[in-house]
């Protein structure tokens, strides 16, 4: 090898000495790494670019004392300290260090580092959380970044807090936040998701509330709403018909608009429904002239009953193919919302969504005949009826019907 071969060489480790110095964590970085030995009080992680991390063994056992980790297995923990003479780094938990004294609650109010805890009651305004021993109040304003109602739910549950405040005296005073760590989260998250967050997107969320009208869905960053109109094709009365909270949902992003509020910086309308498969594209192959269909009755309007015949799907029976020649004053009359009808398709039009449909059979016969007390009804009204236009078509809107009128008058 020549002398400026060896010199290359000698470069090129310098370099990478140099690179893994500039890459080792910090306090309050979250690393991960691979568990390489354990010992009677501490669990070793090879953290890559010859960095070696210890963990308190008390931090990776179960409420029952058992060893949740083994050599070979990928651990994930938050860097609590880094000993400034060896640098030995210490890691605490994933969430945080746990801790177990007040000079190292201390150290950890200082440097902002999150620490564990578990919260045991509730008190007025807020929570009790126990922290290394000793008691902490985290505000109930503090304790999400959505409003809990009901914060007695958290109660058992271990979580990271933030220290706010800390007052040493016969007895430690803490403040502690657990909304702090996840709106740093949620801000490492948005700024990771803004490539992504564009009109027409498809992502995938998760339902964190729901209202009459519509849901809230947490995009990992930033939140949507998608109303209760894009949730289905077909039509429903609530939201929680088709969605819980917790549920993972794949959502298209049909708008975003800037709303100049730096809490809430931006309203994304979202769809669920944009991703469903329009049924018209093949509908008319599937609901030729002539054949007969079952459905469920959905409204019904002066001049006829809409028919579900599958979600997103209806047809139209036109009042006038609803009497088997006699004259209706009303749909009402031999059908009710609800109602499962079977029919024969009379015409389609798929470039207006449109499917006419007739309750009478090939033979003309109908398939539901109407209550004896309605067909006395029919015929007490049969004088309001003269001047009502009809359709052959199986067709009919009330615009259409309005039109037809004022032709005659005309």
């Amino acid at each position: 090898m020549t002398e400026e071969t060896e010199f290359e060489a000698l470069l090129r480790e310098l370099e990478k000495t140099e690179q893994a110095v500039a890459e080792r964590p910090k306090p309050g970085d979250r690393v991960k790494g691979q568990v390489i030995s354990i010992g009677d009080e501490q669990v070793f992680v090879d953290l890559g670019g010859k960095a070696e991390g210890a963990m308190d063994i008390g931090n990776l056992k179960d409420k029952d004392g058992n060893l949740r980790v083994s050599v070979g297995d990928e651990l994930e923990a938050v860097v609590a300290s880094i000993d400034a003479e060896t640098g030995a780094i210490t890691l605490g938990g994933r969430h945080g260090k746990h801790l177990r004294g007040a000079d190292e609650l201390e150290a950890a109010y200082r440097q902002g580092l999150p620490v564990e805890g578990t919260v045991t009651g509730t008190t007025k305004g807020g929570l009790e959380v126990r922290i290394a021993g000793h008691r902490a109040f985290c505000p109930a304003s503090q304790a999400d970044i959505r409003y809990i109602e009901d914060l007695s739910t958290l109660v058992g549950q271990q979580h990271a807090f933030r220290i706010s405040k800390l007052e040493v005296g016969k007895r430690l005073n803490l403040v502690v936040s657990r909304r702090a760590l996840l709106e740093a989260e949620r801000a490492a998250l948005a700024e990771a998701l803004k490539e992504r967050l564009k009109e027409g997107a498809v992502l995938n969320g998760k339902v964190v509330g729901i209202k009459d009208f519509g849901a809230f869905v947490d995009l990992g960053g930033a939140e949507g709403m998608v109303h209760i109109s894009e949730m289905s094709l077909h039509r429903i009365n609530h939201p929680e018909e088709v969605l819980s909270l917790g549920q993972e949902v794949e959502v298209a992003v049909l708008r975003i608009e800037d709303t100049g509020n730096p809490k809430r910086p931006q309203k994304i309308a979202l769809s669920i429904r944009a991703l469903a498969k329009d049924p018209w594209l093949d509908a008319a192959n599937r609901y030729s002239p002539g054949t007969r269909v079952d459905g469920k009755v959905t409204r019904l309007q002066p001049f006829g009953a809409f028919v579900e015949l599958e979600p997103g799907l209806e047809g139209l029976i036109h009042i006038s193919e609803l009497g088997a020649g006699r004259r209706l004053s009303h749909p009402q009359e031999v059908l009710s919302t609800g109602q499962a009808v079977t029919a024969t398709v009379l015409k389609v039009e798929p470039e207006r969504k449109r499917i006419g449909l007739s309750l009478a059979d090939d033979n003309g016969a109908l398939e539901h005949e109407p209550a004896p007390e309605r067909r006395g009804k029919t015929a007490g009204r049969r004088g309001r009826r003269d001047d009502m236009p009809e359709s052959d078509e199986g067709f009919g809107t009330l615009g259409d019907l309005l039109k037809e009128q004022m032709g005659r008058e005309d």
